[in-house]
């Protein structure tokens, strides 16, 4: 089974790019951030025409996350637990059935800029980077309980988090940024710490791997990129790993997103 992850950066913008993608890469199952559309909106027909299942968690210009699936979609749900006031459209999961089941998770995690901090070091509250890692201590304690039950799960999208100097291609420029700080980097590493494994580093080693090139400046030109982008599986689905690609090309196409597809190929 092949699982891909895709921030498309804007669904309107982006529909025949991700179309013609997934007429190439043929994944079973692609998980979707920033979608910026209302689900009403979405245009699901493309999709379903090429045999996907639809569902989404959409916001209006914002945020967004979705999955299509070549298999029907159980037990859906929509949104983070652990905040009701939460309106931010970040989180989508559910459960495929190949040859087992598997528990898909979605995600598009918080950027957390501009970070404010207290004269402490604390982040201020109510900021955009108390948000985010108040947002991660959430994401922790539902991949506890995905741990838990002890059945194949992975946990897939944006994470806005460069985990390590090497997943930059210029680590100094991110030193003070959201995506980069100790805090973050700390908070992420929890997670993975639960159990987890991260599915690009368990096939490939070593710097200049990259799922993010910024817009400005020539980043692509210049391969200045960022790896922020990750599937993080639970024990029973890392047994199942074959393998895990970034697909960097689409990014030098017309009209791309910022991102690029991330993929697993999972024996089920």
């Amino acid at each position: 089974m092949k699982i891909a992850s895709f921030n498309i950066n804007g669904i309107k913008a982006r529909v025949n790019a991700l179309a013609d993608w997934l007429d190439e890469a043929q994944p079973d199952v692609a998980v979707l951030q920033e979608i910026k559309s209302v689900d009403e909106a979405f245009p699901r027909e493309i999709f379903e025409e090429r045999g996907y299942n639809v569902e989404t968690h959409g916001q209006k210009s914002f945020n967004g996350v979705a999955i299509l699936s070549k298999l029907p979609l159980e037990d859906v749900r929509r949104g983070l637990p652990g905040d009701d006031s939460d309106e931010q459209a970040r989180w989508i999961e559910a459960t495929v059935v190949g040859k087992q089941a598997l528990r898909i998770c979605g995600l598009y995690l918080p950027n957390g800029n501009p970070v404010e901090l207290n004269d402490d070091g604390t982040p201020v509250a109510g900021g955009k980077y108390a948000y985010k890692l108040g947002w991660m201590e959430r994401l922790k304690a539902r991949a506890t309980e995905l741990m838990a039950e002890e059945m194949p799960a992975l946990m897939a999208g944006d994470y806005n988090i460069i985990p390590q100097a090497e997943d930059a291609k210029r680590p100094e420029a991110w030193r003070e940024d959201a995506l980069h700080r100790p805090e973050s980097r700390a908070a992420f590493q929890r997670i993975v710490n639960l159990g987890f494994t991260e599915a690009f580093r368990a096939r490939t080693r070593g710097p200049g791997h990259y799922t993010f090139w910024d817009y400005q400046a020539g980043a692509w030109n210049r391969d200045d990129g960022i790896r922020i982008d990750h599937v993080l599986l639970t024990p029973q689905a890392a047994d199942l790993l074959r393998d895990c690609q970034i697909d960097k090309d689409i990014r030098g196409r017309e009209k791309p997103s910022d991102h690029v597809p991330i993929w697993i190929d999972l024996d089920l």
